[in-house]
């Protein structure tokens, strides 16, 4: 057993170790701090955020609920109150303007034990292991419906990974261990990114959520890439990479537009040759298009060598 190339290492030593996890630092700060206004309920007394990921109220006012929660409560035959149905549309709108699967890496808490399950992965060059087709996650949605259907309960809830660590965080129960160490084994050692990537129907949702969000990632810089594959090493989706960063030749636009793709940063955070920066899916007009449109003249004008006349 091997042990492969450590990304990142020419990163650190070009812009130094806190611009090179930048990205990493902040999702663990968001991370913790969601964990810690839910608990500031049951430690102070003041429900900042009083609930779950699944469905929670800010200050007690602005209501927050999870789009697959609300989809198998009404698939379970059951209206929700008016205030789940604006806390999913708030979700919604939120994560369809920022991506959907944001919430992945910089919302969800079981992403710690899968982003250290990779890392260990990596460290111990050990192989992918199974791989199942991308579009699991996206058939557990609808058992999941159909269950609930056929149920009249919630039934992705019962199991859910990140509802039962959020409660565990929370309130302390101590099943939150068994579940963190399940995912981190099964990302380990039977398949690699497995869990976020390929099963988690949570997941699965925020990405079709996500399908146009504004806010992406940029490889505006590609042409500086020297190939190392860091940010591959790096990614969760790495099939989001490549299409982008080589795909200049073919007109592909320097956006990373893929529904996959997490916005954690990482490839921002590990490319020595600042390719890679979060904007917005806009991309600006070419140089050669906007001079060709300087060079249009309107239709009824004429050009002399004194300018445009009519």
């Amino acid at each position: 057993m091997s042990r492969a190339r450590v990304p990142g290492v020419e990163a650190t030593a070009t812009k130094g170790w806190l611009r090179a996890h930048r990205f990493l630092v902040l999702r663990r700060l968001s991370q913790l701090l969601v964990v810690a206004l839910f608990m500031t309920a049951p430690l102070l007394g003041v429900a900042v955020l009083d609930g779950s990921l699944a469905a929670s109220r800010i200050l007690g006012v602005v209501p927050l609920s999870d789009p697959l929660v609300l989809a198998q409560t009404l698939a379970a035959g059951h209206w929700p109150a008016s205030t789940a149905l604006v806390g999913a549309a708030i979700v919604l709108g939120f994560y369809a303007l920022l991506g959907g699967r944001a919430y992945c890496a910089w919302v969800c808490p079981v992403n710690v034990a899968t982003d250290a399950a990779a890392w260990l992965h990596a460290r111990l060059g050990l192989p992918p292991g199974w791989q199942p087709p991308r579009a699991t996650r996206r058939w557990l949605v609808v058992v999941a419906l159909v269950l609930s259907a056929l149920t009249g309960t919630v039934v992705w809830e019962l199991v859910n990974p990140v509802t039962l660590v959020h409660r565990g965080l929370v309130f302390g129960i101590g099943l939150t261990w068994a579940v963190v160490a399940a995912v981190f084994l099964f990302d380990l050692l039977v398949s690699r990114h497995g869990w976020c990537g390929r099963l988690c129907p949570v997941g699965a949702t925020y990405a079709a959520v996500g399908q146009r969000a504004l806010v992406r990632i940029r490889a505006d810089a590609r042409a500086a890439c020297d190939d190392c594959l860091d940010c591959v090493a790096v990614c969760p989706e790495p099939q989001v990479i490549m299409p982008v960063l080589k795909g200049e030749a073919r007109g592909v636009p320097p956006v990373i537009v893929d529904a996959d793709c997490t916005a954690c940063g990482r490839c921002v955070d590990v490319c020595a040759k600042h390719v890679f920066h979060l904007g917005t899916r806009l991309v600006p007009r070419a140089p050669a298009d906007r001079t060709r449109a300087a060079n249009t003249v309107p239709r009824g004008t004429h050009r002399d060598a004194g300018g445009i006349r009519p």
